[in-house]
């Protein structure tokens, strides 16, 4: 890993750790609810950037570190915008308040949502 490459993660995750703050919030008060979409809609969408310029760039596994596209935006951006953390955390309290069945179907959709957003992501790369 080189220098440049820590400033092009830091300056993408920051950015799309704001992008994240901002949008994940406006969705969450457009739609007062007791599911976390704002969270949820954040994953879904970052899951099929990050598939899509991963199959449409050609990248493997090994090759998504040590480029700027890779570094500032697949790492960097989108591994800001996206959040694993703040899913575990709302089915965590959702579960914590009792909300059982709602925190299980949260979990469960967005691991499956996010898995068909990225298998269509990698379709729509290889279309």
């Amino acid at each position: 890993m080189r220098p440049i490459d820590i400033i092009w993660v830091c300056l993408g995750g920051g950015a799309g750790s704001l992008l994240r703050w901002g949008l994940g919030g406006a969705i969450d008060r457009a739609i007062p609810a007791r599911f976390k979409f704002g969270t949820f809609l954040v994953n879904v969408t970052g899951a099929f950037a990050i598939a899509y310029l991963s199959a449409a760039l050609a990248l493997g596994w090994q090759q998504r570190h040590g480029d700027l596209v890779s570094s500032l935006v697949l790492t960097g951006f989108l591994g800001g915008y996206t959040t694993f953390s703040s899913m575990q955390l709302d089915t965590a309290q959702m579960a914590m308040e009792h909300r059982h069945a709602l925190a299980a179907l949260y979990l469960v959709a967005s691991v499956g949502v996010g898995l068909c957003a990225a298998a269509a992501g990698v379709a729509l790369a290889r279309a």
